[in-house]
Protein backbone atom coordinates (compact mmCIF):
# COMPACT_ATOMS: atom_id res chain seq x y z
CA UNK A 1 0.00 0.00 0.00
CA UNK A 2 2.81 2.39 0.88
CA UNK A 3 4.50 1.78 -2.47
CA UNK A 4 1.23 2.45 -4.32
CA UNK A 5 0.73 5.73 -2.46
CA UNK A 6 4.30 6.82 -3.17
CA UNK A 7 3.80 5.89 -6.82
CA UNK A 8 0.60 7.97 -6.98
CA UNK A 9 2.35 10.93 -5.35
CA UNK A 10 5.17 10.84 -7.90
CA UNK A 11 2.65 10.44 -10.72
CA UNK A 12 0.67 13.48 -9.58
CA UNK A 13 3.85 15.51 -9.12
CA UNK A 14 4.99 14.59 -12.62
CA UNK A 15 1.62 15.53 -14.13
CA UNK A 16 1.62 18.79 -12.15
CA UNK A 17 5.08 19.71 -13.44
CA UNK A 18 4.03 18.81 -16.97
CA UNK A 19 0.91 20.97 -16.67
CA UNK A 20 2.97 23.89 -15.38
CA UNK A 21 5.33 23.58 -18.36
CA UNK A 22 2.42 23.87 -20.76
CA UNK A 23 0.85 26.72 -18.78
CA UNK A 24 3.99 28.87 -18.69
CA UNK A 25 3.42 30.38 -22.20
CA UNK A 26 -0.22 31.11 -21.29
CA UNK A 27 0.74 32.92 -18.09
CA UNK A 28 3.56 34.73 -19.90
CA UNK A 29 1.25 36.14 -22.58
CA UNK A 30 -1.47 37.08 -20.10
CA UNK A 31 1.02 38.72 -17.71
CA UNK A 32 2.69 40.78 -20.42
CA UNK A 33 -0.67 41.85 -21.85
CA UNK A 34 -1.20 43.76 -18.60
CA UNK A 35 2.02 45.78 -18.92
CA UNK A 36 2.92 48.97 -20.78
CA UNK A 37 5.19 48.42 -23.75
CA UNK A 38 8.40 49.48 -21.99
CA UNK A 39 7.95 46.84 -19.27
CA UNK A 40 7.26 43.83 -21.52
CA UNK A 41 9.56 40.91 -20.73
CA UNK A 42 10.35 42.12 -17.21
CA UNK A 43 8.94 41.36 -13.77
CA UNK A 44 7.36 44.42 -12.21
CA UNK A 45 5.17 45.28 -9.25
CA UNK A 46 1.44 44.55 -9.52
CA UNK A 47 0.90 48.30 -9.12
CA UNK A 48 1.97 48.70 -12.74
CA UNK A 49 -0.44 46.08 -14.06
CA UNK A 50 -3.46 47.53 -15.83
CA UNK A 51 -6.10 46.86 -18.47
CA UNK A 52 -5.03 49.83 -20.58
CA UNK A 53 -4.00 47.63 -23.51
CA UNK A 54 -7.44 46.06 -23.62
CA UNK A 55 -9.16 49.43 -23.24
CA UNK A 56 -7.14 50.79 -26.16
CA UNK A 57 -8.09 47.84 -28.36
CA UNK A 58 -11.79 48.14 -27.56
CA UNK A 59 -11.78 51.93 -28.02
CA UNK A 60 -9.95 51.96 -31.37
CA UNK A 61 -11.32 48.82 -33.03
CA UNK A 62 -14.74 47.08 -33.22
CA UNK A 63 -13.62 44.15 -31.11
CA UNK A 64 -17.13 43.28 -29.92
CA UNK A 65 -18.43 43.15 -33.48
CA UNK A 66 -15.52 40.90 -34.47
CA UNK A 67 -16.29 38.70 -31.49
CA UNK A 68 -19.92 38.49 -32.55
CA UNK A 69 -19.03 37.58 -36.14
CA UNK A 70 -16.60 34.90 -34.95
CA UNK A 71 -19.03 33.45 -32.42
CA UNK A 72 -21.90 33.37 -34.94
CA UNK A 73 -19.91 31.61 -37.66
CA UNK A 74 -18.21 29.23 -35.22
CA UNK A 75 -21.42 28.19 -33.46
CA UNK A 76 -23.14 27.61 -36.83
CA UNK A 77 -20.27 25.48 -38.16
CA UNK A 78 -19.93 23.45 -34.95
CA UNK A 79 -23.70 22.87 -34.74
CA UNK A 80 -23.81 21.81 -38.39
CA UNK A 81 -20.99 19.32 -37.97
CA UNK A 82 -22.41 17.90 -34.75
CA UNK A 83 -25.77 17.32 -36.46
CA UNK A 84 -24.93 16.41 -40.07
CA UNK A 85 -21.64 14.52 -39.90
CA UNK A 86 -22.77 11.81 -37.41
CA UNK A 87 -25.89 11.29 -39.53
CA UNK A 88 -23.78 10.81 -42.65
CA UNK A 89 -21.29 8.60 -40.82
CA UNK A 90 -24.11 6.48 -39.39
CA UNK A 91 -25.62 6.02 -42.86
CA UNK A 92 -22.27 4.90 -44.28
CA UNK A 93 -21.70 2.53 -41.37
CA UNK A 94 -25.14 0.93 -41.10
CA UNK A 95 -27.24 1.41 -44.23
CA UNK A 96 -26.79 -0.82 -47.26
CA UNK A 97 -27.56 1.13 -50.42
CA UNK A 98 -26.17 1.22 -53.99
CA UNK A 99 -23.10 3.40 -54.38
CA UNK A 100 -22.18 3.36 -50.68
CA UNK A 101 -18.60 2.28 -51.37
CA UNK A 102 -18.24 4.85 -54.15
CA UNK A 103 -19.43 7.62 -51.83
CA UNK A 104 -16.97 6.50 -49.16
CA UNK A 105 -14.15 6.43 -51.74
CA UNK A 106 -15.01 9.98 -52.84
CA UNK A 107 -15.04 10.98 -49.17
CA UNK A 108 -11.56 9.56 -48.67
CA UNK A 109 -10.27 11.25 -51.82
CA UNK A 110 -11.68 14.61 -50.72
CA UNK A 111 -9.69 14.33 -47.48
CA UNK A 112 -6.47 14.09 -49.51
CA UNK A 113 -7.04 17.42 -51.26
CA UNK A 114 -5.42 20.40 -49.47
CA UNK A 115 -7.99 22.94 -48.38
CA UNK A 116 -6.12 25.73 -50.18
CA UNK A 117 -6.83 24.10 -53.54
CA UNK A 118 -10.60 24.27 -53.15
CA UNK A 119 -10.69 27.93 -52.08
CA UNK A 120 -10.84 29.20 -55.67
CA UNK A 121 -13.79 26.99 -56.72
CA UNK A 122 -15.54 27.87 -53.47
CA UNK A 123 -14.94 31.56 -54.07
CA UNK A 124 -16.41 31.30 -57.58
CA UNK A 125 -19.47 29.47 -56.23
CA UNK A 126 -19.98 32.01 -53.45
CA UNK A 127 -19.53 34.91 -55.89
CA UNK A 128 -22.16 33.48 -58.27
CA UNK A 129 -24.51 33.07 -55.31
CA UNK A 130 -23.83 36.64 -54.17
CA UNK A 131 -22.51 35.52 -50.80
CA UNK A 132 -18.96 36.89 -50.96
CA UNK A 133 -18.23 39.35 -48.15
CA UNK A 134 -20.93 37.80 -45.96
CA UNK A 135 -20.74 35.38 -43.04
CA UNK A 136 -22.61 32.85 -45.17
CA UNK A 137 -19.48 32.41 -47.29
CA UNK A 138 -17.45 31.17 -44.31
CA UNK A 139 -20.29 29.12 -42.84
CA UNK A 140 -22.26 27.23 -45.49
CA UNK A 141 -19.36 25.30 -47.12
CA UNK A 142 -18.18 24.03 -43.72
CA UNK A 143 -21.40 22.80 -42.10
CA UNK A 144 -20.32 19.23 -42.91
CA UNK A 145 -16.68 18.21 -43.24
CA UNK A 146 -15.24 15.01 -44.65
CA UNK A 147 -12.87 14.28 -41.79
CA UNK A 148 -15.68 14.24 -39.22
CA UNK A 149 -17.90 12.06 -41.46
CA UNK A 150 -15.06 9.54 -41.68
CA UNK A 151 -14.49 9.77 -37.93
CA UNK A 152 -18.19 9.19 -37.28
CA UNK A 153 -18.34 6.20 -39.62
CA UNK A 154 -15.42 4.50 -37.89
CA UNK A 155 -16.91 5.23 -34.47
CA UNK A 156 -20.31 3.74 -35.32
CA UNK A 157 -18.66 0.60 -36.64
CA UNK A 158 -17.54 -0.01 -33.06
CA UNK A 159 -21.10 -0.05 -31.71
CA UNK A 160 -22.56 -3.59 -31.63
CA UNK A 161 -25.43 -3.99 -34.07
CA UNK A 162 -27.22 -6.18 -31.51
CA UNK A 163 -27.89 -3.03 -29.46
CA UNK A 164 -29.76 -1.47 -32.37
CA UNK A 165 -31.55 -4.69 -33.26
CA UNK A 166 -32.92 -4.87 -29.72
CA UNK A 167 -34.21 -1.30 -30.07
CA UNK A 168 -35.93 -2.14 -33.38
CA UNK A 169 -37.55 -5.19 -31.79
CA UNK A 170 -39.00 -2.81 -29.20
CA UNK A 171 -40.60 -0.85 -32.04
CA UNK A 172 -38.09 1.93 -32.73
CA UNK A 173 -37.47 2.87 -36.34
CA UNK A 174 -34.11 3.73 -37.86
CA UNK A 175 -34.24 7.39 -36.82
CA UNK A 176 -35.59 6.55 -33.38
CA UNK A 177 -32.77 4.05 -32.86
CA UNK A 178 -30.21 6.63 -33.94
CA UNK A 179 -31.48 9.53 -31.83
CA UNK A 180 -32.56 7.58 -28.73
CA UNK A 181 -30.00 4.76 -28.56
CA UNK A 182 -26.91 5.43 -30.67
CA UNK A 183 -26.48 9.18 -30.22
CA UNK A 184 -26.72 9.22 -26.39
CA UNK A 185 -23.75 6.82 -26.13
CA UNK A 186 -21.71 8.80 -28.67
CA UNK A 187 -20.65 11.57 -26.32
CA UNK A 188 -16.95 11.01 -27.00
CA UNK A 189 -17.56 11.39 -30.73
CA UNK A 190 -19.66 14.56 -30.39
CA UNK A 191 -17.23 16.13 -27.93
CA UNK A 192 -14.27 15.36 -30.21
CA UNK A 193 -16.03 16.85 -33.23
CA UNK A 194 -17.00 19.94 -31.23
CA UNK A 195 -13.51 20.53 -29.81
CA UNK A 196 -11.64 20.11 -33.09
CA UNK A 197 -14.25 22.01 -35.08
CA UNK A 198 -14.49 24.90 -32.63
CA UNK A 199 -10.71 25.29 -32.44
CA UNK A 200 -10.24 25.09 -36.20
CA UNK A 201 -13.08 27.49 -37.04
CA UNK A 202 -12.35 30.03 -34.31
CA UNK A 203 -8.66 30.24 -35.25
CA UNK A 204 -9.17 30.06 -39.02
CA UNK A 205 -7.49 32.91 -40.88
CA UNK A 206 -7.12 31.87 -44.53
CA UNK A 207 -10.80 31.26 -45.27
CA UNK A 208 -12.23 34.43 -43.64
CA UNK A 209 -9.49 36.63 -45.09
CA UNK A 210 -10.29 35.22 -48.56
CA UNK A 211 -14.06 35.68 -48.47
CA UNK A 212 -14.46 38.74 -46.20
CA UNK A 213 -13.23 42.21 -47.18
CA UNK A 214 -15.35 44.61 -45.10
CA UNK A 215 -13.84 45.54 -41.74
CA UNK A 216 -17.20 45.38 -39.94
CA UNK A 217 -17.60 41.75 -41.07
CA UNK A 218 -14.16 40.55 -40.02
CA UNK A 219 -13.85 37.62 -37.67
CA UNK A 220 -11.63 38.16 -34.66
CA UNK A 221 -8.44 36.56 -35.98
CA UNK A 222 -8.56 38.62 -39.20
CA UNK A 223 -9.39 41.82 -37.34
CA UNK A 224 -6.56 41.34 -34.86
CA UNK A 225 -4.17 40.69 -37.73
CA UNK A 226 -5.07 44.11 -39.14
CA UNK A 227 -4.34 45.56 -35.70
CA UNK A 228 -0.95 43.85 -35.72
CA UNK A 229 -0.22 45.21 -39.21
CA UNK A 230 -1.09 48.74 -38.16
CA UNK A 231 0.73 48.60 -34.81
CA UNK A 232 3.50 46.15 -35.62
CA UNK A 233 5.90 47.53 -33.01
CA UNK A 234 3.34 47.73 -30.21
CA UNK A 235 3.78 44.31 -28.68
CA UNK A 236 1.51 45.19 -25.78
CA UNK A 237 -1.51 45.48 -28.10
CA UNK A 238 -0.52 42.30 -29.93
CA UNK A 239 -0.30 40.35 -26.67
CA UNK A 240 -3.67 41.68 -25.51
CA UNK A 241 -5.12 40.57 -28.82
CA UNK A 242 -3.65 37.09 -28.39
CA UNK A 243 -5.35 36.79 -25.00
CA UNK A 244 -8.70 37.94 -26.43
CA UNK A 245 -8.37 35.38 -29.21
CA UNK A 246 -7.22 32.49 -27.04
CA UNK A 247 -9.31 32.51 -23.88
CA UNK A 248 -12.62 31.46 -25.58
CA UNK A 249 -10.87 28.39 -27.02
CA UNK A 250 -9.40 27.50 -23.63
CA UNK A 251 -12.77 28.06 -21.96
CA UNK A 252 -14.59 25.94 -24.53
CA UNK A 253 -12.12 23.09 -24.12
CA UNK A 254 -12.46 23.20 -20.33
CA UNK A 255 -16.26 23.17 -20.68
CA UNK A 256 -16.41 20.25 -23.12
CA UNK A 257 -13.68 18.22 -21.44
CA UNK A 258 -16.12 16.77 -18.92
CA UNK A 259 -18.38 15.61 -21.74
CA UNK A 260 -15.34 14.11 -23.44
CA UNK A 261 -14.50 12.15 -20.29
CA UNK A 262 -18.14 11.11 -19.82
CA UNK A 263 -18.18 9.89 -23.41
CA UNK A 264 -15.12 7.73 -22.76
CA UNK A 265 -16.77 6.26 -19.67
CA UNK A 266 -20.04 5.62 -21.51
CA UNK A 267 -18.16 4.03 -24.41
CA UNK A 268 -17.86 0.94 -22.24
CA UNK A 269 -21.50 0.20 -23.08
CA UNK A 270 -20.45 -0.57 -26.64
CA UNK A 271 -19.00 -3.89 -25.56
Amino acid sequence: MAKKRIGKVFTYLFLLCLALIFLVPVFYVFYNSLLPKRYIGTFVSPDIWSLDNYKELFSKFPILRWYGNTALSTVAVVAGNIFFTPLAGYALARLRFPGRKVIFLCLMLSMMIPGQLVLLPQYIMMAKAGLVDTLWAITLPYLSQSMFIFMSRQFFYGIPEELEEAARIDGLGRFGTYFRIVLPISGVLLATIAIFNFTGTWNSYLVPSTFISSADKYVLVVGLQTVNNQHFQQENLTLAGVVLLSFPVIGFFMFTQKFFVQGIATAGLKG
